[in-house]
């Protein structure tokens, strides 16, 4: 395997700060063991090699400097070496001593794509180590992976050539709201300082910017700062994470300070224009040798997230969080994030998206090997939701990490050291590409064959958009990206005057993968002459419609549900062998019982005429048609002459049967539907006062979250917005109401008595208020839930404020403006 000196593993994995010592002379296994305590790697492998051929007749020594090298190497990113040392060790039994190196080793194994040697090994990890879960999620990991790749997620990823080089890059973040140029980390030639690092052999990081040019590339990276006592200085700077704003700029500093310990720390800086402030000390912890390091931040910056190895962890490296009530403030006590998100493993590089999901790096959860990008969603609780992990090919066999994402776009930049780059770590793009739709098609005559020009073809979604085209000279029609969403249901229907409509359903609702659907058409002109209907047979002196013939009146049904605007003759013929008067009477019942059955179907029947033409229009035969053996030509009358000459009774019967007939023909186009429901008819509104419509709020001093006044059953309340949120109470203000009456127990969803009681109500708990009001418009029975950590007393988001109606929010002009529906 290519060897790595990962600079992620060897600074920002690590998370632990450096120290430098004079050199002294003392014995070279004392020396290099200082030396990896003091996580300078490459100066240990060099002394404990040194140290090893100078060993004699001391195994378990021995052992112990192989496991030292092993170490090394891993922590250094030279993972070939690193498996052959583990190797060494395993045959030497030393998991007795550390089972971690069965681990170890199998995690090397899935990085180097042998799985089916990692998922033994980690099975023997599992065995010496039951309660960690490293070593199931490993055999778990370890038969996916083809499965993953097999099956890639929907991200394109790209290689970024522009930027990256020939040793570390890596930790993008946004620069600009423009979304067109980049913070990184990198160990290029030209970062600041002259010095080696002795933990990787390379430079010092430092943050380096870049932006893409005219021509739509990016641009030589160039250092973000070169002033003293600037973001860059001798010592390692990387993992940046800009605010929301564009304005604030944090980072990780690993500072590197002659002969003394010091811990890894974030920092910020402000910026003015193009000057940057001298960076500020985040304060997150009173020991400065503990290590902490890279930031996110909600969007108003009350909330950093970070990564730290310090006391109270679930393993190695842990994701923590810290709370401020404003941001001139210091944050408060970091706490574990839990481990929901948090292993024995490390856990590190998170990144915050819209407040509620968090992106991070892990290799203890199920992977495809190294770390892996994982995403967990907060819920309105508080609660991180199971970790999932990005699969292929956000994540690969190598080390997958340091992800960010536009805010409104599902694209952005991660890092990865994985196989066929140039350099060692280096920065993708990703991008999943929009769903998209066509829908496109000919018209063509059914009578000619020849395109239908000037058609009209309208799509009517199920999202209540239409739209409307018309064919070209040639039959075609198309609609566009932009006129065909996803997740909607579409009718098309095609229309031209002197044709019977035609239509078609199709849907993009479950379709992942953009496609171009075709539908082609084909009009039936409406022909002057009576269409015959499918055979329809009575007993003989009957009119009423037999069950079994309701079916052949499907197809007119049909054409008259696609054809709204045309009115049709339901005409009936009987044969010759009767009075007229009593022909007459026959044929008209057996019309209007046609049309009655059509009435109930839902057909309106002013759309409808019946009319008995007894036996006064023998039948025109259209095509031959062969009946008892005997072919009536195309273009007989079926007269009484004609019939009584036949050959047989069989015969003649048959002809007699092809005149008891039921047929239509369309008397009119232009019929307007008129609704029959009450519920049919659009209601209309009357804005008698427009300002009713909009709501002045105000921002509270120090958050600057928005106050929004609102009624609930008849008394005057503020909640404050949250765009992320439903409807949420605190546990005090639901109780305040409860005590004034504005709502009772009657109105908690569930038994009350296990809800209410000792003066608490229980989280998450469930009730309705009869009626709430904001601006002018009144919402009845809505739900809110009971929470016990919401800081304010009642708060609402997106959810309830979308079923008042579309809104905007006028920060300047603190109004909350509606336009309300229905």
């Amino acid at each position: 395997m290519k060897q790595k000196h990962i600079f992620l593993l060897a600074i920002f994995l690590m998370l632990i700060g450096t120290v430098s010592y004079g050199q002294k002379k003392r014995a070279i296994t004392q020396s290099a063991d200082e030396a990896f305590e003091d996580n300078r790697y490459q100066v240990a492998i060099e002394r404990y090699q040194k140290a090893y051929s100078r060993v004699k007749n001391d195994r378990a020594e021995k052992n112990r400097i192989t496991y030292q090298l092993a170490e090394c190497y891993r922590y250094t990113g030279d993972y070939r070496k690193a498996r052959a040392y583990y190797k060494r060790l395993i045959r030497a039994n030393y998991e007795r001593k550390d089972p971690e190196i069965l681990l170890y080793y199998a995690d090397i194994q899935m990085m180097n794509e042998d799985f089916e040697e990692a998922r033994e090994y980690y099975k023997m990890y599992s065995e010496k180590v039951p309660g960690d879960p490293r070593g199931p999620n490993g055999v778990q990991a370890s038969k996916r992976v083809k499965e993953w790749v097999d099956n890639p997620t929907k991200h394109e990823v790209e290689y970024i050539k522009k930027i990256n080089s020939r040793v570390a890059d890596f930790a993008p973040t946004y620069a600009s709201n423009n979304f067109n140029d980049l913070i990184f980390t990198s160990t290029r030639e030209g970062a600041t300082g002259k010095a080696t690092d002795e933990w990787t052999g390379q430079n010092f990081s430092d943050l380096f910017y870049t932006r893409v040019d005219r021509k739509n590339e990016w641009s030589e990276p160039i250092l973000l700062t070169t002033e003293e006592d600037g973001i860059n200085t001798k010592a390692n700077e990387g993992a940046p994470a800009m605010s929301s704003t564009f304005k604030t700029l944090y980072f990780t500093r690993c500072p590197n300070v002659e002969k003394k310990r010091m811990g890894c720390q974030i920092y910020k800086s402000s910026r003015s224009g193009r000057s940057w402030s001298k960076p500020e000390l985040v304060k997150l912890s009173n020991d400065s040798t503990e290590a902490i390091g890279h930031p996110t931040l909600s969007t108003n910056q009350l909330i950093i997230y970070f990564a730290s190895d310090r006391e109270g962890g679930f393993g190695g490296k842990d994701i923590w969080v810290a709370f401020r009530e404003s941001t001139n403030e210091a944050f408060g006590r970091p706490h574990n994030i839990g481990d929901m998100v948090n292993t024995p493993g490390n856990e590190m590089f998170p990144f915050l998206r819209n407040d509620t999901i968090l992106y991070f790096a892990s290799d203890a959860h199920p992977g495809m090997g190294g770390l892996d990008l994982f995403y967990s969603k907060l819920d309105e609780e508080g609660n991180w939701s199971q970790p999932k992990n990005l699969q292929y090919p956000m994540n690969s066999v190598a080390n997958d990490f340091a992800i960010v994402f536009h805010p409104e776009e599902e694209r952005g930049f991660f890092s990865s050291d994985r196989r066929g780059m140039k350099g060692q770590e280096d920065i993708f793009s990703f991008i999943i590409p929009p769903v998209e739709f066509t829908i496109r098609g000919t018209v063509t005559d059914d009578r000619t064959l020849q395109f239908v020009e000037d058609a009209a073809v309208t799509l009517i979604g199920s999202d209540g958009i239409s739209v409307s085209t018309r064919t070209n000279e040639e039959g075609f029609y198309l609609f566009g990206k932009s006129q065909v969403n996803t997740n909607t249901t579409y009718e098309i229907v095609v229309s031209k005057e002197n044709y019977f409509n035609e239509k078609t359903t199709l849907t993009t609702v479950g379709e992942e993968v953009g496609r171009d659907f075709v539908r082609d058409f084909v009009l039936r002109p409406i022909p002057e002459e009576p269409i015959v209907l499918p055979e329809i047979l009575y007993d003989l002196a009957k009119w009423n419609l037999k069950p079994q013939y309701e079916d052949s009146l499907q197809g007119l049904i049909t054409t008259l549900d696609e054809n709204p605007r045309i009115i049709v003759e339901l005409a009936s013929h009987t044969d010759a062998r009767d009075t007229d008067e009593r022909n007459d009477i026959l044929s008209q019942k057996r019309a209007q019982s046609v049309v009655d059955y059509l009435v109930i179907r839902g057909i309106d029947p002013d759309r409808l005429v019946a009319k008995g033409y007894g036996e006064r229009q023998p039948r025109e035969l259209k095509k031959d048609m062969t009946r008892e053996g005997y072919t009536f030509e195309k273009g007989t009358v079926l007269t009484e002459e004609y019939i009584d000459e036949l050959p047989n009774e069989e015969v003649r019967e048959a002809a007699h049967q092809l005149n008891r007939r039921t047929e239509f023909r369309v008397l009119s186009k232009d019929y307007i539907p008129k609704s029959t429901k009450r519920s049919d008819i659009a209601k209309v509104e009357i804005e008698i006062n427009p300002e009713d419509n909009v709501v002045q709020f105000k921002k509270e001093p120090k958050t600057g979250e928005y106050i929004m006044p609102c009624i609930i059953n008849g008394f005057n309340q503020e909640f404050v917005y949250d765009a992320n949120m439903k409807a949420q109470v605190s546990e005090q203000k639901a109780l305040d109401m409860l005590n004034k009456g504005i709502i009772d127990k009657e109105d908690f969803r569930g038994d009350p008595k296990e809800i209410l009681g000792r003066n608490t109500i229980r989280n998450n708990a469930v009730f309705v208020v009869e009626t709430l009001r904001i601006g002018s418009k009144t919402l009845e029975d809505m739900e809110m839930v009971v929470s016990q950590r919401l800081r304010h007393p009642i708060v609402f988001g997106k959810w309830l404020l979308e079923k008042v109606g579309s809104y905007r929010i006028d920060p300047d002009m603190m109004q909350l403006t509606f336009e309300y529906k229905e």
